[in-house]
């Protein structure tokens, strides 16, 4: 995964920003001013302030270095920008009939870091997102799922949030 790109959508960069911001500028500081009046109370063996606290400060720089070095590493990609747009590129809304199940689904292809299934949002690297890339309305892909191959037909594709 080191060599492979990042890929973010604007959104999903902006939402890497704006935790690293909350940990840097608010939950850390916090957690600095505790770790601090806990070890000015004296013994630390048995002080659960300042030990939790260490333990926090160590979550938060972690998380820190995590989210500096996927940012640092990001492709900003803005799904509106791109040329083509009757086919399926990264940040693509891309509702698909299934053909095996008689129902509609509806994805949108982003970057690692915006995973969330609950909202339809899919990586670029799935099997399901590297099936549809580059295909258009009326396209059949087919994906290896766990009970076998699926296929589904793309019938449509948009780079505007739906109106839900």
């Amino acid at each position: 995964m080191a060599d492979q790109k990042n890929y973010i959508t604007p959104e999903g960069f902006a939402t890497l920003e704006a935790e690293f911001h909350q940990l840097l500028k608010v939950e850390r500081p916090e957690v600095v001013r505790t770790v601090a009046w806990a070890a000015s109370n004296g013994d630390r063996s048995e002080n659960g302030d300042y030990i939790y606290g260490k333990k926090r400060l160590r979550q938060i720089d972690s998380r820190l270095r995590f989210l500096m070095k996927r940012m640092d590493h990001a492709e900003v990609v803005d799904p509106k920008s791109q040329a083509g747009l009757e086919r399926v590129f990264f940040g693509a809304w891309v509702t698909l009939y299934s053909l095996d199940r008689d129902t509609e689904h509806r994805y949108r292809i982003v970057g690692q870091d915006e995973l969330e299934p609950s909202k339809g949002y899919i990586s670029w690297v799935s099997p399901l997102a590297k099936a549809m890339l580059g295909k258009q309305v009326g396209d059949v892909v087919r994906v290896q799922a766990p009970v076998g191959e699926e296929e589904y037909e793309i019938i449509d594709v948009n780079y505007q949030a739906p109106e839900n």
